[in-house]
Parts: structure tokens; C-alpha cells; sequence
């Protein structure tokens, strides 16, 4: 109620200072959804996007900044900087696993999931798609996909700098520079960022912060234009990233009253029952976790215009490495809870190689078309250990163990090379039945052929044939394939409103977990796992509206959605050997929906409200039947979004931007046990800005949690938390030339 009487009284005041102000249209959102550039109220299909005003309205940093503002989609970000758990309508990532969604930068679709949690800055729009999208990205965007637009190189010289500090110890400073080498033929951009934080969270143990963080990233765009049919575009990109791991609070952990980071040692695991609201912001290990992730990409883009289409072309190089180590179950300052204790690493070095063609025929036609073919590999090496903790911290263990370390000998070593090859083909076509009546069909076919050589190392056992220290057959292989058909119909009722109905089917590649964690799984009671796991498909239905009202001022979209999931990837942990195992859910229905509202009475003001619910029940699950009919893991049962901005002047050459966001994280199991929800959480983040109105400069001031709310950011199966942020104030200045 609170919130709705600021709205009204802001709505109240917005027309009071401008009663004499016509209102004005909402701004026209182009989005390419599609493969090619369509309005966003036409495309059939529910899709978020968000425009470079937008993002640095709302203070866009990140990839979670996005997703808060997004129904139906959510994010869990833990364990490590390059580490994070989507989920939109339902289908969710898990550990080792891929997201459930295509990422696509400057038309270059990523080939890893740890390239997703880059900083986010220069932006020239944001989309969410939702609903199954592999009929046009391919495997891995059963849930939808996230297209991301950087800024383009200009033909005049313009750029910026800015500057925020802010809680934490917070620094940041932005420039970008951009302009012609060879004016209307050869033009630049060149961005780069850098971040520094001291840490939000105590290591009371240590006397340390545990959440130390650092960035630089940088980011260079050339773009060729020699004839007016030809473009070339070269995308160089650079990140190094400094920050923690493995912040985990065990809740069941019993302290000593004597020494409060040490588990009393007749009792250590007496304390609390595992409790998704139980919040723990201080941690006690002796160990404090890192990571390290390095990230180099180059790609190139060529457009070339024929006669009624556009021939493409896309390459793209990446290496992925990143490092991560910290302390082991139970996470305390202990080292002699079991005789003795552990420390775990985990290092990846992923390398990937991508090609797509594509002929898109031009938008202004009865019939449209594309069609195209892509081609990938992947190399992903990676070596997961436990060590033993003598207290002189922790080896660095990247491609070979450490067994005789005298400082931090290697206990158990899991460590192979993943190898996909990658085959597509796909094309669309959409086609004007009436001037009311549009149809598409969209079809692609992906082979995934995957092979994993295993370490002969390995601690978990070994292929028949592979022998430790000499070789053998040590290499497995698998192949994943799959059409992808979506076919949808749309109906423009008026200029102003349509309704439309889809279907599509998607799949995730299936993937490997290390060579013999199914026997390890065994000897710890669980019993059912493979190593192989197969590939999770889906079958989608989606109806849907879009629409504008009140000459254009008020948006309403919604839509209903209806999944069936076969073998939803999940996993599991056992703290006790720091293994990580991927499993199958056998059958889970989803179904759900969403609405958005976006209302620009006056000028400068915006209101905007949204509400997803996501329903699902596990129908089959053979490795625990005493599941079935219980919500599936990692899905929040709804997702809330109100707010409203408004921007308005105070002199003849200053005004003021206010803006407040008001966001539900909905009520969540973390594990097809059910064993407790997260409840829901209420969030509040306020923005208030000054602002030159010829747009030189701005100073801006951000809150984010301003209520400081108290709640985990994962919970994970017996107890293991890891908490979010409190509440964090920054100041931003911002100058552009």
C-alpha cells in the first residue's frame, strides 16, 4: 500500500507540473528476435528489451541487473566469478551444466556460459526472447535466448568518462572513444572499464573481507564499410577478473562457544536444521576462496547486400581460463573435525571455434525468409581436486596434481578434456496470408558430436583400457541430435494490437559428468547416477497479446505458456568429496505467464509494472520416485516487478531524474525434495540523478536493497548457503563529449 500511495502521489505531482505538456508516444523498441530488424510489438513472440536510455536509466551493470526487471526470468549468482544459474519460465542451469538460454553479443552467439558474467557497460540494447529459440539459435536456447547489442563505431568523435565510488570499498571508472579513421568507410570504438572492491561480506577468521573483486575489461570495434552493399565489423574483447569462491556458510555446523570459528569438537555438526531463510553474513574458513578468469575473444561479421537479401557471414575465437580455490566442506577455521581437512580447486581452460552463414532475405515482403548453417567446436579441459589442508594454504593445481605437495597434497583428482563438434542447419520463413495473417515456420537440425578423454590420473576410475600413467582408451564419445521445429500465428486485430500462438520443441545437449563419479556416487549412497547424461528436451506452447492504448501512451503485453520437460538437468552435492554431479529429472510440466504494463501519462514519466508466475511438478523422477509431484528445483513460483521514473527540469539547463524499482523474488525450492522454500523477497533500489539537459554530464546516486533485506542468494541440499549482498549505495559521475 506504501508503495502504491508514492506512486500515486508521483503520478499526482508529475501532473501538476505539467498540465499544460501533451503526452507523448512510447518510444518504438526495434528488436531483431528474429534475425532481422523488426518492431518490437510485432514480433510474435514475448520478448523484454531494454534500450541504451533504459540501461543506464535503471543503472544497468550486470547480467543480474536485467534479469531483476524481467518476469518470469531469474538468477542465482554464487560459488565463483564466472558461475551462474539461470532460470526463465522454469528451466533452470545447474552446476557444469549450460543455461538454458542462446547469448548472443554483436550477432555472435557465446559458446560458454562463463563468458555470460561479463561487465556490462556501453550498451546499445538489451533482449530477452523467451520460450524455445533453438529453431534459430540452435541447441542449449530451449528456454529462449539473450541478445545483447554493444554500442556501434560513429562517424563523428564523441565518447565519454565516468567515475563511481560507492559501499564496499567501490571504484569504477568507464571511457569510451569513438570516431572515424576514414570518415563514412573506416570507423572505431574503443571501450574500457575497470572495477575494484574491497568486499561486502567479513571473514571473522581471517580479519579479511571475504569478497574481494576486481575487473578490467576492454573492448575494441572496427567497423568497414567500403561500398554501400559491403559492411565488416572486428570485435576484439579482453577481461581479467580477480575475485572470491566458494563462500559457504554450512548451517549445521555446532561452534565452540570458546572459539567461535571453530566447530565444537564433540558436536560438530549440532547446530540449526538446514533452513533456506537461515542468513549467515560472516564466514569462518581458514581457507579464502579466489578466482581468477581470463577471458579473450576476437570475432569477425561481414554483411553483404544482393538483390532482395543479405548475405552474412560470422567468426568467432574465444579462450575461456579460469581458476578457482577455496576451502572444503564444512567451511570453518577446523582443521580436525574428521582428522583432518580439505581445500578443493578447480581449473578450466575452454576454447571455442564458431562459423555461421546465413542468406536473410529483406524485411519489406509478403514472404520472408532465411536460412543458413553454423558450425562450432568446443574444447573444455577440466581438472576438479580436494586437497589436504595443512595450513599453509592452497597449491595452485591446474593441469597436474600435486599428490607429494608437502604443503597441500592432492587427495582426489578429477580431470578430462571435453571435445563438441557442433553441426547446423536452419531456416525460417514467414509469410503475409492476409494483411491481418502472418505465419512462420522455422526448422534447424543440431549434431552435437561430443567425446571426452579422460586423465589417466584420475582418481575415480578409469576406462577400460586406460591405465594410470601409460594411456590407452581413455577417450569416450557420444553423439546428441535433434530437429528443432517452432511454428507460430499471428493476428493483427488493429495497427495497435495482435494476438499470436506458437509451438516449438528444444533440446540441451547432453553432457558428460567426470569419469567415475557414478562409482564415487555409489559408495556415498547414491545410487542411479551415469556418467553420461542424456539430453533434456522440451516441448513448448505459448499464446500470447500485444497491445497499445490511450494514443499510444499505454503498453500491455502479456503471455501464457505450457512446457513438458524430459530429463531436466539437476544436480547434486557431496560436500564430504567436493563432487559436483549431474543428474536427470526423467519428466516435469511447467506452465505459466506473464503480463507487463508500461504507462507514460505525462512527459518524462514512466510507470511500468510486470508479474510472471511459474507453476511446474515433477512428474517422473526415477532416481527418488517419493519426488514426483513436487515443484521442481530452482524455479521461483513468481517474479514482481513495479516501478516508476520520472525526469523532469529544475532550471533551464538541469533536470532531475528520480527512479524507483520495487522487485519480488518469489517464493523457491531448491531441490526436488522440497525440503524447505526460500520464501519470497521484497527488494526496493532507488536511483536519483542530476542531469545537464544538453546530455554533457550527469551525476547520479544509486541504493540497491535500500532495506537492507536479509536473504541467500543458493541454497544447496544440506545445509549449504551462500548469502546476497546487503544493501549498496554508489555515486556515479558521468561527462560526454
Amino acid at each position: 500500500m506504501a508503495f502504491a500511495s508514492a506512486l500515486a502521489a508521483l503520478v499526482s505531482t508529475a501532473n501538476a507540473a505539467d498540465e499544460n505538456t501533451s503526452t507523448t508516444d512510447l518510444q518504438e523498441i526495434v528488436v531483431t528476435a528474429r534475425l532481422r530488424s523488426e518492431s518490437l510489438q510485432e514480433v510474435p513472440m514475448a520478448v523484454d528489451a531494454f534500450s541504451a536510455k533504459t540501461l543506464q536509466d535503471a543503472g544497468v551493470k550486470d547480467y543480474g541487473d536485467f534479469v531483476a526487471l524481467t518476469p518470469n526470468v531469474s538468477l542465482v549468482e554464487a560459488e565463483s566469478v564466472g558461475q551462474s544459474f539461470l532460470t526463465i519460465r522454469g528451466l533452470s542451469e545447474v552446476r557444469n551444466g549450460q543455461a538454458p538460454v542462446a547469448f548472443v553479443v554483436d550477432g555472435v552467439q557465446e559458446s560458454s556460459n562463463r563468458a555470460f558474467t561479463q561487465t556490462m557497460f556501453d550498451l546499445d540494447s538489451v533482449q530477452v526472447l523467451k520460450g524455445p529459440q533453438g529453431a534459430l539459435y540452435g541447441r542449449n536456447a530451449s528456454g529462449g535466448a539473450i541478445v545483447i547489442t554493444t554500442k556501434q563505431p560513429t562517424n563523428q568523435y564523441q565518447g565519454y568518462v565516468s567515475a563511481t565510488g560507492g559501499s564496499g570499498g567501490d571504484a569504477e571508472a568507464q571511457g569510451v572513444v569513438s570516431g572515424p579513421i576514414l570518415p563514412d568507410q573506416l570507423l572505431f570504438r574503443l571501450a574500457g572499464a575497470f572495477a575494484s572492491r574491497d568486499g561486502y561480506f567479513d571473514n571473522t577468521y581471517l580479519g579479511k573481507k571475504a569478497d574481494p573483486y576486481e575487473d578490467v575489461t576492454v573492448r575494441g570495434l572496427l567497423k568497414w564499410m567500403p561500398t554501400e552493399a559491403l559492411t565488416a565489423d572486428l570485435r576484439l574483447n579482453y577481461s581479467h577478473t580477480n575475485g572470491s569462491s566458494l563462500n559457504y556458510v554450512f548451517q549445521s555446523t555446532l561452534f565452540d562457544p570458546a572459539r567461535p570459528c571453530f566447530a565444537d569438537p564433540n558436536n560438530p555438526f549440532g547446530g540449526p536444521n538446514p533452513d533456506p531463510n537461515l542468513v549467515s553474513h560472516s564466514f569462518c574458513a581458514n581457507n579464502r576462496g579466489r578466482d581468477q578468469r581470463d577471458l579473450r575473444e576476437v570475432t569477425g561479421k561481414v554483411d553483404y547486400k544482393l538483390p532482395g537479401a543479405t548475405l552474412t557471414g560470422i567468426f568467432s575465437y574465444n579462450t575461456i581460463k579460469e581458476y578457482t580455490a577455496g576451502d572444503q566442506f564444512p567451511y570453518t577455521a577446523s582443521r580436525d573435525i574428521f582428522g583432518t581437512d580439505g581445500t578443493q580447486t578447480q581449473f578450466f581452460n575452454i576454447k571455442n571455434t564458431s562459423a555461421e552463414m546465413r542468406l536473410t532475405s529483406d524485411t519489406k515482403q509478403a514472404l520472408r525468409w532465411m536460412f543458413g548453417a553454423y558450425y562450432l567446436r568446443t574444447s573444455n579441459f577440466t581438472s576438479s581436486t580436494t586437497g589436504s589442508d595443512l595450513g599453509m594454504g592452497i597449491d595452485r593445481v591446474e593441469y597436474d596434481p600435486l599428490f607429494n605437495s608437502p604443503t597441500n597434497p592432492t587427495l582426489t583428482w578429477f580431470t578430462d578434456t571435453d571435445v563438441d563438434k557442433v553441426y547446423a542447419g536452419f531456416g525460417n520463413v514467414s509469410y503475409d496470408v492476409t494483411s491481418q495473417l502472418e505465419a512462420s515456420l522455422a526448422l534447424r537440425y543440431d549434431k552435437d558430436e561430443a567425446s571426452q578423454t579422460v586423465d589417466n590420473r584420475n582418481t575415480g576410475g578409469l576406462p577400460p583400457g586406460c591405465l594410470p600413467g601409460i594411456g590407452g582408451a581413455c577417450e569416450r564419445s557420444t553423439t546428441f541430435s535433434r530437429w528443432q521445429p517452432k511454428v507460430s500465428l499471428k493476428y493483427q486485430i488493429t495497427p495497435a494490437a495482435q494476438v499470436y500462438a506458437s509451438w516449438g520443441e528444444g533440446f540441451r545437449s547432453g553432457l558428460y559428468n567426470p569419469y567415475g563419479t557414478s562409482i564415487v556416487a555409489a559408495q556415498n549412497g547414491l545410487n542411479g547416477i551415469n556418467d553420461v547424461l542424456p539430453s533434456e528436451l522440451t516441448s513448448s506452447y505459448e499464446i500470447g497479446f500485444k497491445s497499445e492504448w490511450l494514443d499510444h501512451t499505454l503498453r500491455v503485453n502479456g503471455a501464457g505458456f505450457y512446457t513438458k520437460v524430459k530429463g531436466q538437468q539437476y544436480f547434486v552435492f557431496l560436500g564430504g568429496i567436493g563432487a559436483q554431479i549431474l543428474v536427470s529429472i526423467d519428466q516435469v510440466r511447467i506452465e505459466g505467464g506473464e503480463l507487463e504494463v508500461v504507462y507514460s501519462p505525462v512527459h518524462g514519466l514512466d510507470l511500468y509494472a510486470s508479474l510472471g508466475v511459474s507453476a511446474s511438478k515433477i512428474e517422473r523422477y526415477n532416481l527418488d520416485p517419493t519426488d514426483v509431484g513436487n515443484w521442481a528445483p530452482y524455479v521461483p513460483q513468481t517474479s514482481e516487478n513495479a516501478g516508476a521514473q520520472y525526469r523532469f527540469p529544475i532550471s533551464s539547463s538541469i533536470q532531475l531524474l528520480t527512479r524507483a524499482d520495487f522487485i519480488v523474488k518469489g517464493a523457491q525450492y531448491w531441490d526436488p525434495e522440497n525440503t524447505g522454500a526460500r520464501s519470497a523477497v521484497e527488494l526496493l533500489n532507488l536511483r536519483a540523478g542530476l542531469e545537464d539537459i544538453g546530455g554533457k554530464w550527469s551525476l547520479t546516486s544509486t541504493v540497491t536493497n535500500a532495506t537492507n533485506k536479509s536473504y541467500n542468494a543458493e541454497f544447496v541440499l544440506g545445509g549449504f548457503a551462500q548469502p546476497a549482498p546487503g544493501r549498496e549505495w554508489t555515486v556515479e559521475a558521468r561527462y560526454n563529449f
